[in-house]
């Protein structure tokens, strides 16, 4: 929903609106990079980190992680049918909190070396991120016109991977040896990046004024139950939004898979250490960011179905493939091979952001009514892609197939979303027929 189908009188167009940013909303896509800074400081130690303060195995611990990406689908989910119910602002204020709170508690059961409570605060802790952000992104799909939605998508991902886990790695490179190093560094690290959280929140609660963030977006004739349920029962009736959850919940799993895979392989098989993985993870999804915005204009002009299909999943599937392969391929510990490394990295970023037009897909599938529903689902499924990437390596690790096997098992899925992507045809303007049949099903 637009100001234009609200009735509103158009504000006028700055040059932040015409690159695809609502202008209403600049701060809004500052506060995304700053929490997800926070959240993504540990994204690339937290696996070895808990093997060692507590001592268990690889599996334990990726199976922890595992059941955090679980309450991330949940919360997901909750985020786009929560918003529908209170509007966005409410529901980033729960994100926080719920953040905020299980983050110390985290901390805490480390230090006490409680298994149980790592579990549980760590699993409690997943709701939080998926709150704040999708709760925005549904807000961005509120607020920026249709002809610009890829693009008002591709900054917000931007913001949400300049965060995690770009700056988050950056930030960890500078905070772990500030606080002694190692364990302790680590510990530190993630102490400090709960400030970063609060101050991406602080930003979006004072800077943000825009009317929509307060208001409910579901219609008032709707129970609290239809709303929180219309996501499932939509794709129960819909094929094609069943389709576009899982090829969005395939986009960005190998890149949860490889957080757990890589560390240890990169830092120890080759040699080239801790700090030079976390600067590899900067410069790979740097990448990634300087790309997002470009390939959601790029769905705009050439199509957002042909730009998903073949830069964002077959592409992205090379540079998968390159990103393990090539560190394989050169000397270990050498700074050359090192550096050849980041490049095939780069590749996997930067084809990584052909997907970014999914999040115009997904609401262009139904018709306006069901707009919201569509985005809970879509939300789900980005979040979901930090379950199903753990539970890949889990899964592929516990059948004795090893790290290779876990990237040609993440290759699979991406065959599996080529095929998908290709039902997934929409206008890119105007409402289609299959749209007004979509309404028509849920209507009754």
């Amino acid at each position: 929903m637009t100001a234009a189908a609200t009735g509103a009188v158009k504000a006028p167009e700055t040059r932040l609106d015409r690159m695809g940013i609502p202008h209403s909303l600049r701060w809004g896509f500052v506060a995304v990079l700053v929490f997800m800074t926070g959240n993504g400081t540990e994204s690339n130690f937290i696996a070895p980190h808990i093997e060692h303060v507590l001592g268990s195995s690889t599996a334990t611990a990726s199976t922890i992680i595992s059941m955090y990406g679980v309450s991330v689908l949940v919360g997901s989910y909750l985020s786009g049918a929560l918003t529908d119910l209170w509007g966005p602002r409410r529901v980033m204020l729960l994100g926080t909190v719920v953040w905020v709170v299980f983050e110390a508690l985290f901390l805490a059961g480390l230090a006490a070396g409680s298994m149980p409570m790592v579990f549980l605060t760590y699993f409690l802790r997943g709701f939080g991120y998926p709150l704040f952000a999708f709760a925005f992104l549904v807000w961005v799909n509120l607020v920026s016109p249709k002809e610009r939605n890829g693009a008002a998508v591709g900054w917000f991902y931007v913001m949400f991977t300049g965060g995690l886990p770009t700056l988050g790695s950056l930030f960890a490179l500078g905070m772990i040896p500030a606080f002694g190093g190692s364990t302790g560094g680590e510990t530190g690290a993630m102490a400090a990046s709960t400030a970063l959280v609060v101050i991406g929140f602080l930003i979006a609660r004072f800077a943000v004024k825009e009317p929509h963030g307060s208001q409910r977006v579901a219609p008032a004739d709707k129970s609290s139950f239809e709303v929180l349920s219309a996501g499932v029962r939509l794709t129960a009736h819909q094929p094609k939004v069943l389709m576009g959850f899982l090829v969005r919940l395939i986009n960005t799993a190998p890149q949860y898979g490889m957080f757990i895979i890589l560390p240890g392989v990169i830092a120890d098989d080759r040699g080239w250490g801790q700090s030079r993985w976390l600067t590899m993870t900067v410069l790979v999804y740097a990448t990634n960011i300087l790309v997002n915005a470009l390939f959601g204009a790029i769905g705009d002009r050439w199509g957002w179905r042909r730009t998903v299909q073949w830069f964002g999943v077959f592409g992205s599937s090379i540079g998968l493939l390159a990103w393990w392969y090539v560190p394989q391929m050169v000397p270990a510990g050498s700074t050359w091979g090192f550096w050849v490394s980041v490049v095939a990295g780069c590749v996997f970023g930067c084809l990584l952001a052909g997907f970014v037009p999914m999040g115009a897909i997904m609401p262009a599938l139904v018709p306006a009514e069901f707009k919201g529903a569509a985005m809970a689902m879509y939300t789900t499924a980005a979040g979901g892609a930090s379950f199903l990437g753990s539970a890949v390596v889990a899964a592929v690790l516990s059948v004795g197939l090893g790290n290779a096997g876990v990237v040609w098992a993440f290759v699979v899925l991406y065959g599996a979303a080529f095929v998908m992507v290709s039902f997934l045809n929409v206008r890119q303007s105007e409402p289609s027929s299959e749209e007004e049949q979509a309404g028509a099903v849920m209507a009754r």
